[in-house]
């Protein structure tokens, strides 16, 4: 079976959402596949900045993404001894420069993704093929013409695109596919998700990461549950299985020793979902008819939890510069080529800052040469607690946010 389509999106995470809805919203035909059958995955980004709030309020979302399920994260704390903990990222700060939502919303990334397919499918260029895996592209005469994909019965067919947008993640398909090769920064820890339960009477409005002994913990309060990151020496996995959910017990409690009562709720290490974390970016995002986006641009360390927030920028970006080509169906090289021009500076600035994070903080935790933050640094945030807005601005906010185009601005949308 062949299909024809204008612009054929691999994946249908944040980055190929929002990239579906603002391309569909300028007319332009637009095809979603996703592999699965719906978006229910665990420990995936959640973390929805005031930066991408912000897109949805302009696309008249933002009161439907206010009745989703969510908690509120209003600081960054590093705790430097039993009784005292120093803030180095104050988002409530950003109410001082206009922001209108100056805190990170812990929000299931399923339910946003649900919410961007509801708000998408009221397009009628728009189409979302769930159970639709894309397994390889379609060149011809030097360029990509679109996807082939194989549904979840085992059919089989062809999607043909003026564009093909891979959206599809670290381990990219369409970015091998295409000989499209990252160039990879040294990452020396991996991470460890998973939840333990959360007391009713627990409030918590910061992001607080414990320290001890080797061993580096963040504390992430959910809606009924904590979301824990259990952070460790890369390579560390098979050790970790193989000493077995006890040991493992052992270790949180020691490192978070006020969670210790409640690591029982950890049955096997099957609780335990492993994040090898990588950090890389491509020097060149696009060959003739394919673009890449997100994580298949660029990985991101899950440090300061960024990761969604560039992806969903990056579709912004793409949909505000190619909706026009596309219309016109004429996608020339230098117009994929302007995406990568126009997001490049704020993408290698968040990474150089995560890689400076790891080098000053996180690797010295893992390897056990520091117990945790430098001491300087925590000096400065002491004496000078307005500091914290600037960690706060560049996480919350950062360097060149990206507003919704005009042809996608909507009033609120009242169900």
């Amino acid at each position: 079976m062949t299909e024809r389509t204008t612009c054929a999106v691999i994946g249908g995470g944040p980055a190929g959402m929002v990239l579906g809805l603002l391309l569909a919203r300028a007319g332009v035909e637009v095809t979603v596949l996703e592999k699965h059958s719906d978006f229910l995955r665990d420990f995936r980004g959640d973390t929805v900045h005031p930066s991408t709030m912000q897109l949805l309020d302009e696309l008249g979302l933002g009161e439907r993404f206010a009745r989703l399920p969510q908690s509120r994260l209003e600081e960054i704390a590093f705790p430097v001894s039993e009784s005292e903990r120093v803030v180095v990222g104050d988002l409530r700060r950003l109410r001082r420069v206009g922001v209108r939502h100056p805190y990170i919303a812990m929000v299931p990334q399923w339910d946003l993704l649900d919410l961007l397919a509801d708000a998408a499918a009221e397009e009628p260029t728009f189409t979302l093929r769930m159970n639709t895996e894309a397994t390889g592209l379609i060149r011809e005469g030097g360029r990509v013409r679109g996807v082939r994909y194989r549904t979840a019965d085992g059919a089989t067919g062809e999607l043909r695109a003026e564009l093909t947008v891979a959206c599809d993640g670290r381990h990219s398909m369409a970015r091998a596919q295409a000989d499209l090769r990252p160039k990879e920064f040294p990452v020396s820890f991996d991470a460890w998700w998973f939840r333990l339960p959360r007391r009713s009477d627990e409030q918590a409005s910061a992001l607080t990461p414990g320290m001890r002994a080797g061993r580096f913990g963040i504390v992430i309060p959910r809606e009924g549950y904590f979301q824990i990151a259990y952070i460790a020496k890369k390579g560390l996995d098979p050790r970790l299985r193989a000493r077995g959910i006890a040991r493992f017990r052992e270790d949180v409690a020691a490192m978070l020793p006020w969670l210790a009562d409640r690591t029982g709720s950890l049955e096997s290490m099957d609780d335990v979902k492993h994040l090898d974390v990588r950090l890389n970016r491509l020097p060149r995002w696009h060959v003739g008819g394919l673009l890449c986006l997100g994580d298949a641009a660029h990985a991101m360390s899950p440090v300061g939890g960024v990761g969604i927030n560039l992806a969903v920028q990056d579709a912004v970006a793409a949909a505000t510069l190619l909706a026009g080509p596309l219309r016109r169906g004429a996608v020339r090289d230098r117009d994929l080529a302007r995406i990568r021009t126009r997001r490049l500076l704020p993408t290698a600035l968040v990474q150089l800052l995560q890689r400076l994070l790891h080098r000053m903080v996180v690797t010295p935790v893992v390897t056990g040469s520091r117990p945790g933050p430098p001491k300087p640094f925590i000096g400065l945030m002491r004496r000078f607690p307005r500091a914290a807005f600037v960690p706060a601005y560049l996480i919350g906010v950062g360097v060149r946010p990206e507003h919704a185009p005009r042809f996608a601005r909507r009033a609120p949308a009242r169900d």
